[in-house]
């Protein structure tokens, strides 16, 4: 089977098989069976290579590959860690959207980030919901007790409040979508979870630090009750306890 993930990273990274080569010091021919998997996984330095060459996790590249070679336990549904949101490199979110055809739950509480590192993400979810993927975005409520006290906590010039009206302004433009849907929430204030078919990103929130400067998970779905299921029925319960949103409240005045 065609290693998808592999090829992608490298057109995101403008890298050919000649030059992923020289960088990992292996033949070119080497990278085109990497390309072209037949089931095997690269030496472990030249996976490290190859990972550090493109700007992504090296699990982004051989995700089935490490898991089996790796993890045997319940922790195999961690396909990485990182100390700090930000330290997920853009082209893992890219990946995951762009993958995404069943399901897609943006349960952060603001969501504000991903308008500035997601190119054209209103056109990709429209595209993404148009052909049958469900959207959910479950936010703060902007005007809610919950997200006052968020702003004192926090205390930096880019409120709360105004990064969520910033995303419900996006999503107004998507009001009527078929498939796309806003909710309010206030019991995900510490902790945001980001959901793409059987992946997730998941950031509990620490003490009075904003998104970015939290931890992440990316986990993988690989069995019942695992992780993966924890998370998605907490996101779930959440859901089901939302409060409807009527984006076109928040709708941009046309200049």
């Amino acid at each position: 089977m065609p290693n998808d993930a592999l090829r992608r990273a490298m057109a995101e990274a403008h890298i050919t098989e000649a030059d992923l080569a020289e960088q990992c010091g292996v033949d070119v021919k080497t990278v085109s069976r990497w390309i072209n998997s037949d089931g095997r996984l690269p030496h472990p330095r030249h996976r490290w290579a190859a990972a550090d060459a493109l700007g992504v996790d090296e699990a982004m590249l051989w995700p089935d590959g490490v898991r089996r070679n790796v993890k045997t336990g319940p922790d195999r549904e961690i396909v990485a860690t990182y100390p700090y949101r930000s330290a997920c490199p853009r082209s893992v979110w890219r990946s995951l959207i762009t993958d995404a055809t069943r399901d897609m739950v943006f349960a952060g509480f603001t969501n504000y980030f991903l308008w500035l590192e997601i190119p054209n993400l209103r056109g990709v979810l429209r595209r993404k919901a148009d052909r049958g993927c469900r959207v959910r975005f479950l936010v703060g409520d902007p005007d809610s007790e919950v997200t006052r006290r968020r702003e004192e906590v926090e205390a930096v010039p880019l409120t709360v409040g105004t990064r969520i009206r910033i995303t419900l302004a996006e999503l107004s433009k998507l009001d009527g979508v078929p498939n796309l849907e806003a909710r309010f929430g206030d019991d995900h204030i510490a902790m945001s979870v980001f959901r793409f078919d059987d992946q997730m990103l998941v950031t509990p929130h620490l003490a009075r630090l904003v998104g970015h400067d939290s931890p992440m998970l990316h986990l993988r779905r690989c069995q019942d009750d695992g992780l993966f299921d924890r998370f998605a029925f907490h996101v779930a319960e959440l859901w089901d306890m939302g409060r409807p949103v009527e984006l076109g409240r928040y709708a941009t005045p046309p200049e």
